[in-house]
């Protein structure tokens, strides 16, 4: 008596495995993207809550450049770069802003007539930050 698996055994079992992936994968994809794109997310928040604390704290002006380009942020005060984030490289995504740079006050109110935006996508998935003009920001 042979032990094992006939010709048909496996192809059916092949056939259920490849259906089974063609409806798993691209739920699979778009899960990442939307991973990569809320972690970017986070990252951005917690630059602008950082440049609006360290504002407060060294009671001086505290700036926030965004350079879509190549989806680069930067903090800075003064003449001092205080930290980099690579967000594009980092997180795999892309962003645009409506505004340049964000200034911050001493008391933590943002410079600036509008509200600024930081819209993040990577292939369908989209999030976007929002910062008002109070300083304040949310998604």
């Amino acid at each position: 008596m042979r032990c094992g698996f006939t010709l048909i055994e496996l192809a059916v079992t092949l056939c259920i495995l490849s259906i089974l992936s063609a409806i798993a994968v691209p739920g699979a994809g778009r899960f990442l993207d939307a991973m990569h794109v809320r972690g970017a997310v986070i990252e951005i928040e917690s630059l602008f809550s950082t440049a609006r604390h360290l504002a407060i704290a060294r009671g001086s002006q505290v700036s926030v450049g965004i350079d879509g380009n190549r989806a680069i942020i930067v903090l800075s005060a003064a003449e001092d770069t205080l930290r980099k984030a690579y967000i594009g490289v980092e997180h795999d995504v892309h962003f645009t802003a409506t505004r340049a740079a964000m200034t911050y006050s001493a008391t933590g109110v943002g410079y600036g007539a509008a509200n600024l935006s930081v819209v993040v996508r990577r292939n369908s998935a989209v999030d976007t930050v929002v910062v008002s003009r109070l300083g304040r920001v949310r998604h």
